[in-house]
């Protein structure tokens, strides 16, 4: 199945959500309708019970250009990049919290908005011909998608600041010792490195992945203390689902375990 809005393609392959930036001409920029879009396929995503991760890649050369500031210059303070209680945020600042995990692939161009996509999501994967910077203060505004804070926390003060402050920019080399990525490939390999990673996922306990995305989400969002204090509050259902039944057995039998979710 697959869905091709103006900006955005939607697939499903098994367990996984395929979402493809799809404005290519224009180095996939975000105006407000590509922003619009990628929340709706966020929402859809996080919300059907079959899928179990989501791999967010682009169409063309390049993975995204940032902002369509020329689109987007009389639409920021309108509600552009605020959503509802039943939205997902790409960027995580406002919305719904995502439940369940996201890959990027990322190729060429990735500047502003896209690093902080990145930043918000669980595994990145960059081609080692990517070139990345936060210009938003070349631009005369701020990084607003969350890079004051998770640039700062993957990287340490010291380390993001040079580039945050200044908007220079920086390879994928740098990016992987800056802990911005998690891994590089060689290009043109980042695709299907980021699906192998997808379909391991999907091997894991859906039920447990999504506990465990939440307890770490607590710690980013909330602090350690908070996080440690809620830990046990996942186990119960845990513990009394089929999947956990279903674990034990597979350990026991020697094989592979068919996870349902439940």
């Amino acid at each position: 199945m697959t869905t091709v809005n103006e900006r955005i393609s939607y697939e499903v392959q098994d367990h996984i959500c395929l979402i493809g930036f799809n404005r290519a001409d224009k180095r996939n920029a975000f105006d407000s309708h590509m922003i619009a879009q990628l929340s709706e396929a966020l929402t859809r995503y996080d919300h059907d019970s079959e899928l179990r991760c989501a791999l967010i890649f682009a169409h063309g050369e390049h993975f995204t250009a940032g902002l369509d500031l020329m689109e987007l210059q009389d639409k920021l303070d309108k509600g552009v990049f605020e959503f509802a209680d039943d939205q997902v945020d790409p960027w995580g600042i406002s919305g719904k919290l995502r439940t369940k995990p996201i890959v990027v692939a990322v190729q060429g161009t990735c500047f502003t908005a896209g690093i902080e996509l990145m930043l918000n999501s669980d595994v990145v994967i960059a081609s080692d011909n990517c070139n990345f910077a936060q210009m938003e203060v070349q631009r005369g505004i701020m990084p607003f998608g969350g890079a004051t804070v998770r640039f700062v926390a993957a990287a340490g003060w010291q380390k993001a600041m040079p580039y945050l402050l200044t908007g220079k920019p920086f390879n994928a080399q740098t990016a992987d010792k800056l802990n911005l990525v998690s891994e590089v490939v060689a290009n043109g390999e980042e695709y299907e490195r980021a699906l192998t990673i997808a379909k391991e996922i999907c091997q894991s306990a859906p039920l447990g992945v999504q506990a465990l995305l939440s307890s770490a989400q607590d710690a980013s969002r909330n602090g350690a203390a908070v996080a440690m204090a809620n830990i046990h509050s996942f186990l119960p259902p845990l513990f009394h689902s089929e999947d956990a039944k279903e674990g034990v057995m597979a350990m026991v039998e020697r094989r592979q375990a068919e996870f349902v979710g439940k």
